[in-house]
């Protein structure tokens, strides 16, 4: 009984997005933002609840707790995306494609450095959160203007 009611999740959590997806392209393309604003707005719903967890966490002074979720959340959905649309595209004989241009790999260079020093010493700090955010900030900036 509970094989078919995780399929049936899981075609659900992995349809919605889909849907949103394209209802996300049309006022994207409306409003002229660049294509990259999808693939930022999908990935915002897929962490949303991990990321509401971790900023609960962080009001209640719980740092490492919060880092722990928002980290933790991050590569779980990277660590199990990435192989799956590998095999996927592999399997189907699809191209794969990264579309990263230099400016994102400076980024995403930056945001691995970034999380070694953070993850290396055990303990999180403020400073170590407010670097990610203005890490992040930028990006969404070179996001939105190229």
């Amino acid at each position: 009984m509970r094989f078919p009611l995780l399929v049936c999740s899981l075609v659900a959590w992995v349809g919605l997005p889909n849907l949103r997806a394209q209802l996300s392209e049309r006022v994207v393309e409306k409003a002229g933002a660049p294509k990259a604003v999808i693939g930022i707005v999908i990935a915002m719903l897929v962490l949303l609840p991990e990321t509401w967890a971790a900023v609960r966490a962080a009001h209640a002074n719980r740092l490492q707790t919060s880092m722990n979720l928002a980290l933790g959340s991050a590569l779980a959905s990277i660590g199990l995306t990435i192989p799956v649309v590998a095999v996927t595209a592999i399997a189907f004989g699809i191209p794969l494609v990264l579309g990263l241009e230099p400016k994102d790999l400076v980024m995403l260079a930056v945001t691995f450095l970034l999380s070694v020093v953070t993850l290396g010493t055990g303990r999180t700090h403020m400073m170590q959160g407010a670097v990610h955010l203005v890490v992040f900030s930028a990006f969404l900036f070179l996001a939105f203007v190229p």
